[in-house]
């Protein structure tokens, strides 16, 4: 007996709505669904059925378009000499194959500038919202923020001795009444 005959069932097959005519739909079904009479030419990126062009995987799974009449009559003659092949009939097998050229897809299209222009604007946005919220939002510094305050303040904590080992009272010599 096979172990997946042993394994315990949730509910019975005859009720399982993924079961057509005995057959369990797979995950990639979905996409082989999706990519019609397109031909499957080579295992593409993750084995999926999928088309895209990519200069990381040149050679995509399926074919561009699904096969014509026209097509086949093309093919047909690709299988004989080369040489008697037009330069139209080449183009419209390559066309049939992929959908742009290497040149085509690698071409520098103009997005940066959208995407530039919509990051400086964002920029500046945030910017002006920092400016504005600073000016309104907070207040004055307290006055002990004051150069005169802060002097008074040391000058205290050197009177009290304050933390004498490793504070700034241990960098002040008590004797000659200077930094050490």
């Amino acid at each position: 007996m096979s172990a997946l005959r042993m394994l315990p069932r949730a509910r019975p097959m005859h009720l399982d709505s993924s079961v057509v005519m005995g057959l369990r739909f797979a995950s990639g079904d979905q996409t082989r669904i999706m990519s019609g009479d397109r031909e499957v030419v080579g295992y593409g990126i993750n084995g999926r059925p999928i088309y895209f062009d990519s200069q990381d995987c040149p050679f995509p799974a399926i074919r561009f378009r699904e096969l014509t009449p026209e097509v086949c009559a093309i093919r047909e003659k690709e299988l004989g000499d080369w040489k008697k092949l037009s330069l139209c009939e080449k183009k419209m097998l390559y066309r049939h194959s992929f959908c742009q050229t290497y040149a085509e897809f690698q071409k520098f299209t103009p997005d940066w500038k959208l995407v530039l222009g919509l990051g400086l604007w964002s920029l500046a946005i945030g910017c002006a919202i920092t400016v504005i919220s600073k000016l309104n939002l907070y207040n004055d510094p307290p006055e002990t923020f004051e150069e005169d305050r802060r002097s008074a303040q040391l000058r205290r904590i050197i009177q009290l001795q304050m933390n004498p080992i490793t504070g700034l009272s241990s960098k002040w010599c008590y004797e000659r009444n200077q930094w050490k």
